[in-house]
This record gives structure tokens, sequence and C-alpha cells, in this order.
């Protein structure tokens, strides 16, 4: 793929100042040059695009078709915040790319084309375009669609460039209690940042999350997934429930799924969800068939929990050494339901065992797991240590400074 930027709208400077980035993707010399006159007629305006105005551009045009279907998320949704694309030059492999830059629902996605054909735009609308623009463009067009954008998309730039976060919870094994710490981290997050927090649970088929923090919801993760072609922000808020806590939720499904759900699906629910929310926290329990999705993205920060004994400590020690590689750097490991010498296991040899320090420690108050079991059927408790060391780790992950704990004293009567 090969570009050439225009300086006619404004100077390379502005392109990250604030400025609508716009990429025009076209084989045709023709149909490109139309679709950027029109835009430049529309430059010097003020556009009544909410975070752009006065109305800048930074108009780039691509002329030819990204050589791989990967590359156009690449290469353009995570650049652009519009991204227009010539359907007429190679029809089925322009639809594609169509597909393939919304799977992300980074960019927002308009179609040009000289041919008026209904099944077409359909198919383009199925494919993710938010607009259809009819060559030769009549007075209006650009303006509607521009003016729309603003509708559907008010703050893009920004979606990019506030820092959001995501937070993924992994369990070593089965029963380690990811979804206690996961639920209790995503409240306490909420709190403590006092920021649009969500919490997604992903671990399917039957997932906890909702049921640990006392919430019954109407909808769940597999609404999302079976209909994520149109998935966007307000199908998504939607399907949210919200705690007493500020925290919104996404819970499992109550039932099996129909159908197992392609890695597009988690994509653009991830994404979709870091757009309209500051943080995101996912408890994927123990899916490991998730690790080649954005979850792992370099930008996601990950938790492994896990807790002493001869089979967590072994799982996550492969997970550790086998599957996150160079991104140690970016996982944190929870040593849940911890006891001093618990099976003769000091921090030392836990340490070994791991091939790292354990980042947090959340104590087993019963002094055995038996307890902490038993607890994770009803609702998260507002005290404990759960919750104690889940305001610690918040409070980190926001980049607030950790909460001093209190001295036990002694007073009269003991």
């Amino acid at each position: 793929m090969s570009s050439s930027m225009l300086s006619s709208t404004q100077d390379s400077a502005a392109a990250g100042a604030g400025a609508l980035s716009i990429a025009v993707v076209g084989p045709d010399d023709g149909r490109r040059k139309t679709m950027v006159r029109a835009l430049n007629e529309r430059a010097g305006e003020c556009l009544p695009l909410a975070e752009h105005s006065p109305a800048k551009m930074a108009i780039e045009e691509f002329n030819s078709y990204p050589f791989e279907l990967d590359q156009a998320p690449k290469v353009l949704a995570r650049q652009y915040d519009v991204v227009f694309v010539d359907l007429d030059s190679q029809t089925e492999y322009a639809l594609e790319v169509v597909e393939s830059l919304n799977a992300l629902g980074l960019a927002t996605v308009m179609v040009y084309s000289e041919q008026a054909d209904r099944n077409l735009v359909i198919r383009c609308m199925r494919a993710g375009a938010r607009e259809f623009l009819s060559l030769p463009l009549a007075p209006g067009d650009m303006q509607g669609a521009l003016a729309r954008l603003s509708i559907h998309e008010p703050s893009l730039r920004r979606a990019r460039s506030t820092g959001k976060r995501s937070f993924v919870f992994l369990g070593a094994k089965g029963g380690c209690g990811v979804t206690t710490v996961a639920s209790s981290f995503a409240r306490s997050l909420a709190q403590e940042s006092r920021q649009c927090t969500l919490l997604i649970d992903f671990g399917l088929p039957l997932g906890d999350a909702a049921i640990h923090l006392g919430m019954a919801c109407d909808y769940s993760t597999g609404n999302a997934l079976e209909d994520w072609r149109r998935l966007d922000g307000s199908f998504l808020h939607s399907l949210l429930a919200e705690h007493r806590s500020g925290l919104w939720v996404l819970a499992a499904p109550g039932e099996f799924p129909r159908a197992q759900a392609p890695m597009e699906a988690y994509n653009k629910l991830l994404a979709v969800a870091c757009q309209n929310f500051q943080y995101v926290v996912v408890d994927i329990g123990t899916r490991m068939d998730l690790k080649d999705s954005v979850l792992f993205d370099e930008s996601a920060c990950q938790y492994l929990v896990t807790q002493v004994g001869i089979s967590e400590l072994r799982n996550a020690n492969r997970m550790i050494t086998q599957s996150f590689g160079q991104r140690c750097h970016k996982l944190q490991v929870v040593l849940n339901r911890y006891a001093p010498h618990a099976l003769g296991f000091d921090d030392a040899l836990v340490a070994t065992a791991l091939t790292r320090t354990v980042d947090w420690k959340v104590p087993d108050e019963n002094g055995s797991g038996k307890g902490m079991h038993a607890k994770a059927a009803g609702p998260l408790e507002e005290g404990g240590s759960i919750a104690h060391v889940a305001r610690q780790m918040a409070r980190a992950a926001c980049g607030l400074p950790a909460v001093e704990e209190k001295k036990k004293g002694f007073g009269l009567f003991g």
C-alpha cells in the first residue's frame, strides 16, 4: 500500500493536534480525488463535530488496498478516525477490507461507489460501513456524512488519547478464586478512580462475576458476541447492568451458548468497550484459548491468579514461561488464599516455582481455602482481606498512592 500526504487542508503539525484524521483508500485516481476534493471543501468550514471545533482535517490518500487483510487494522484503523474505501476497483476484496477495519471498532468506515445497487448497500452495512456515498456526490452528501459522524462518534480521538487501560484476570487453575479477585478489583477500581469502569465476564459458558457482586443481569456477553457485527457503544450500553458501587457489568450468560464466537467477536467487543470506558476489567477464568486476542495485547495488563499448591504453581509456571514470553513485564502475579508456610512452601520456594516474585498476596482469613470457597458463593463483602488487597491493586493500577494500613492498638477492652 502506498500513500501521499495532502497538505492542502492543513500542515502535518496539526495532524496530531486534535485534527480529525481521515484516510481515503482507492486504486482509482479519479474517484479518490473526487472524495478528497469534497473533504477539502468541508475542511475550511466549521464542522459540527464534538472535539473538532474549529474543524481541522488531516487527509491522507492510499492508492491501493492493503496487500493483506490483517494490515488494515494495523495501518489504518489504529491511525485514522475515519476511513473512506472505494468499492468499485475490487468490490469483493474491498468489502473484506471494510469488515477487517470494522473488526476492532477503532475507526469509522465509510464507502464510496458509482454503483447504485441496493444489495451492495446492504452488504456494506453488514460489513460495518457507517455511510454509503454514491458518486457523483450530490450537494450536501459529504456534509451530511460528517454531521452524522458527530452523532455516532462524538469523541473518536479522545478515545485513543486518554490512556485508557484494560486489565485481564486469568486463573492458573479452576478454583483459584480468579473471579473473586477480579470482581473485587473492578469494584475498587471504579470507586478509587471515580472513572467509568466496566467488568466483562468471559468465564464462559457459566461465569460467576455477577453472582459475586450480588447482581441479577438481563443480558450477557453471549448477546454481545452473537450480534458482534452491529456492536457499537449504544448497543453495548443496552446490555450492561450497574452495580451500586458505580461499576458497570457485562455478565456471563446463564446458559450454554449455541455456538462458539469467532475471535473477531471478542476483539470487537473489547475495542468498543475500551472506546466507551476509561477502564475495562476482564475475567477470562482459565481460558487460554483467548491468548491470541487483543486481551493479551501489549497495551493490556494481565493478572495471573494462583495459590499455593503443587498443580496451581505448576500451571502458573507453564503459563509464565511458555505463554507470556517477553510480556512478563506487564504480568502481575496474585497469590490468593495465601498462608505463610502453607504445605511447606515459603516465599522463596514460591518464587522459585514461579520463576519470579509474587506481586500481590491475598491472605486466607480462615486458615484454609474452605472458608473462601464458601464465601465465594455469595456477594463480595465490603471489608476483609480480599477487599483490602483489591483496593491497593486498584489504586496502583490507576496511579494513586497506596493507602497506609492502620496500626492495631490496644484499648481498655483488648
